[in-house]
């Protein structure tokens, strides 16, 4: 805000900062706009503000600390009080007053209301590294709307979903590599219109219990969609498709629009996009000084030359031109790829989650410094395009805890026809694709104290004998079936039995005794849950196959019947809780 707009927020001349009031029944800040800023004195208000005088005249139990507007300049609190228009408590209103002695603390001999846990503490969605902000402030509400609301970009990409849902949400973030803004010339690639640098698909649970990001590597080779897209004079123009290009080229090529980035997510995941957030390079720079910085962890000394980066093995904060460097690096760790960048980037979200959970929201300046980088930082669709919208949104995300939030990477394996691309690993991605779209949490694959059951064993490929029969999958599926499991898994002994004489809603696998180890291998391929096997009461020939009878609920060879409830292997993830991260 500028010296300005700060001064002359009403006909009272209250400063809107002001207007943000402590309520001790809540322990949360509250926006109050009656009667220019003063804030109504409630019942307990009185009763604290009464006692506050009775513990003034006693001389005890009064609280001595400097109140925000006394902060002195070589105080290591000053830079709020830098900022136009403010630091000086004689231009305060009452209601500054009331802001000051709140935000303090009261000074009676009552009990303070007991703090949150930290479990019960809401999540505060911010990450710079790609606009991830879901902005919802102290459990109360953002103050300067208009502000705020002049911030924000947006970009109508066709759809226009409520900004709050009753069912899952997924929230597509989108770095770009643009040039543009203030100190990035020296970034991205030279006249770059900005394409998909970093893009994560956060999920948020029905029940908002749990979230899982899912990072997808830039220079993935995928199919992208026809997008309209709206011009400048109103019009709308629909961009073709493209076959087998880099999923970066999904923004900016052929001018796409983030509409088009979030089309091509749609169709790789199957998941359905609520909203997206888009920010470039400023993002990470102001959002990581807002907070006053944002602690990494080397696990060696990093010097990358090309990023900036120079670390001493050990912990760090950054922030700013640092920050931004810590994020782009990929050449002083792991192999240098953009797999590994991905790893830097999310181990600087799940910091910089924790910093924001654990202080930056602990004062009104603070929360002031936040909203505004956040805001400013952003580019999002028009349904979430205002700071009521997206103080809503954030509102209905923010139960989720950290610990309950999982970052993972959309498994790739290297591309034989391009050593510089890479392209998706379907067996590993279409159960970890399953299990967001179940609204499956990202479990880690640890078990409880109760005795563990013994693994089934399970036969080598060549052992596998399968008749396959269509029973009421897709046309064809039954011999598409046999190919995969013949030139995919090497079971060369499964045949194509043809249609089955019935419908079946499920898939259904039946298998003698004596043949649980194939069936434990065939289960395992095909994703097929404990429902689907039907063993019978006596042992089968050597030469007599298992019954494999594709139902309705078949989808395509290899992808899971039913979603796994863990995450699958060969799936990179890490907890947002997990400050043991360190890049290598």
């Amino acid at each position: 805000m500028d010296a300005q707009g700060r001064g002359r927020a009403g006909d009272n001349n209250v400063d809107p900062a002001d207007q943000w009031v402590f309520d001790p029944n809540t322990g949360n800040y509250e926006l109050r706009l009656d009667h220019a800023g003063q804030a109504p004195a409630r019942p307990a208000d009185r009763k604290t503000a009464g006692s506050r005088r009775a513990a003034g005249k006693r001389g005890d139990d009064t609280d001595t600390r400097p109140l925000p507007t006394q902060r002195a300049r070589g105080d290591e609190s000053a830079d709020a009080d830098e900022r136009p228009g403010g630091g000086r408590a004689s231009r305060r209103a009452a209601g500054s007053r009331a802001v000051a002695a709140a935000a303090a603390g009261p000074a009676s001999r009552r009990k303070r209301k007991p703090k949150k846990s930290g479990k019960q503490k809401a999540l505060y969605w911010t990450a710079g590294v790609v606009g991830f902000v879901l902005v919802a402030g102290c459990g109360g509400a953002f103050y300067l709307y208009q502000q705020l609301n002049g911030n924000i970009s947006k970009v109508d990409v066709g759809v226009e979903n409520d900004a709050v849902s009753d069912g899952p949400v997924n929230v597509l973030i989108i770095g770009t590599d643009a040039r543009s803004g203030k100190g990035n010339s020296g970034y991205g690639d030279a006249g770059s219109v900005g394409h998909a640098d970093t893009t994560i698909l956060m999920h948020i649970s029905k029940d908002r219990t749990n979230a899982t990001a899912l990072s997808i590597p830039r220079d993935m080779i995928t199919d992208i969609p026809s997008c309209p897209t709206k011009q400048k004079d109103g019009s709308t123009k629909n961009i073709p498709g493209e076959r087998g290009v880099r999923f970066n080229t999904s923004l900016g090529q052929e001018g796409r629009d983030p509409g088009c980035t979030w089309r091509t997510v749609e169709k790789l995941t199957g998941l359905k996009i609520n909203h997206f957030m888009m920010a470039d390079f400023n993002a990470v720079k102001s959002l990581s000084t807002a907070v006053d910085g944002v602690e990494v962890c080397a696990g060696k000394d990093l010097n990358d030359p090309k990023s900036h980066l120079k670390l001493k093995a050990g912990r760090h904060v950054v922030k700013g031109e640092q920050a931004l460097a810590f994020v782009r690096t990929r050449h002083a760790i792991g192999f240098g790829s953009d797999l590994d960048r991905i790893k830097m980037q999310q181990q600087f979200l799940s910091s910089l989650i924790r910093k924001l959970k654990s202080s930056a929201f602990s004062s009104p300046a603070k929360l002031y410094d936040v909203s505004q980088a956040a805001t400013k930082a952003l580019t999002v669709d028009t349904g979430i395009g205002s700071a009521n919208k997206l103080l809503d949104f954030g509102t209905d995300l923010k139960k989720v805890d950290i610990d309950k939030v999982t970052f993972a990477t959309v498994p790739v394996l290297d591309n034989p026809d391009d050593p510089a691309t890479v392209i998706l690993n379907k067996t590993a991605a279409d159960p970890l694709f399953a299990m967001v779209r179940a609204d499956h949490a990202l479990a880690k694959g640890k078990k409880g104290k109760g005795k563990k059951s013994a693994p089934a064993k399970k036969a080598p490929p060549e052992q596998v004998r399968v008749d396959v029969t269509n029973g009421g999958g897709p046309i064809g599926s039954a011999q598409e079936t046999v190919d995969w499991l013949q030139n995919t898994k090497a079971a060369k002994l499964s045949t194509n039995a043809g249609n089955a004489p019935s419908k079946l809603a499920a898939t259904r696998l039946e298998y003698a005794p004596n043949q649980a180890d194939q069936a434990a291998t065939l289960a395992d391929w095909m994703g097929l849950p404990k429902s689907a096997l039907k063993k019978s009461s006596q042992n089968a020939g050597d030469r007599v196959p298992m019954k494999l009878t594709l139902g309705k609920d078949f989808k395509a060879p290899g992808s899971p019947i039913e979603a796994p409830t863990e995450t699958p292997d060969g799936v990179q993830n890490v907890n947002a809780d997990d400050k043991n991260v360190c890049a290598k």
